[in-house]
């Protein structure tokens, strides 16, 4: 046995794969700071919004690995030209294979040239809901309200309905609370006056406040345009003013008797 051919042998694809492992470390560096790069220069331009920035960061992120990926194969001894003809013959059991990964690719072209959300904006996906805080070429990132991270598969998000609370800059809000049969019309006008005299409720279109639920108990159906940003605040303050006024009024019958 030629135990000087196997130790040259040895010593060159050992010498080739630790190449390949630098180039890799490299690869991925350089990777990254690219995308960091696009996206610092996409966002410093007013015409193109943090989606799209981040989208196109993205897809330059995995461009480069697919170049470093090829560049590792040809360090290795795999020739480029030999593993494209493998992968050709093999097109049907490759395209299989990442059926899920090119879908998720689509979707994410599509979501960015039909934008149904932004960065920033407040949605409601597939079961999931949060503040979208990143596209990228496979996920849709959204961050809970109390900033847990979900990453939501873009063939999921693009194959659902999505609620974008955020689309329009106002919002309806509807809030049910409740008063006793003969307090419901003085509760209707107390929220009346709280109402005209938040500054979170719009003036125009003018708030509601109807009668939906007869009883000892009386419902008041309680409706009101505001900004969308001040939605859930607006609805708080509304259910806070009722169980306030209902304590005050407990309070002054107990001091009467």
């Amino acid at each position: 046995m030629d135990f000087t051919f196997l130790t040259n042998l040895v010593v060159v694809y050992g010498m080739n794969v630790l190449g390949a492992l630098l180039l890799a470390v490299v690869g991925f560096w350089i990777a990254g700071l690219a995308e960091r790069g696009v996206h610092r220069a996409l966002t410093a331009s007013k015409r193109i919004d943090d989606t799209v920035a981040s989208f196109l960061a993205s897809l330059t992120r995995y461009g480069l690995l697919a170049v470093v990926l090829i560049a590792m194969l040809q360090l290795v001894g795999i020739q480029a030209t030999s593993l494209l003809a493998v992968l050709g013959a093999a097109s049907l059991a490759v395209g299989l294979a990442l059926q899920g990964t090119l879908s998720n690719m689509a979707a994410g072209v599509m979501m960015l040239l039909f934008r149904p959300f932004r960065v920033g904006d407040q949605i409601e996906v597939a079961g999931k809901s949060g503040a979208v805080k990143e596209l990228s070429l496979f996920f849709t990132e959204l961050a809970t309200a109390d900033n847990v991270k979900i990453l939501i598969p873009n063939a999921s998000v693009w194959g659902t309905a999505v609620v974008n609370y955020s689309a329009y800059p106002t919002r309806r809000v509807e809030a049910t609370v409740t008063a006793p049969n003969g307090d419901a019309d003085a509760t209707a006008a107390d929220l009346a006056r709280f109402l005209e005299d938040n500054p979170k409720a719009l003036a125009a279109p003018a708030p509601v406040i109807s009668k939906t639920g007869y009883g000892d108990v009386i419902e008041l159906t309680v409706r009101a345009w505001t900004e969308a940003a001040e939605a859930a605040t607006l609805k708080y303050e509304i259910n806070r003013f009722v169980a306030q006024r209902r304590q005050a009024r407990a309070a002054a019958t107990r001091a009467a008797e």
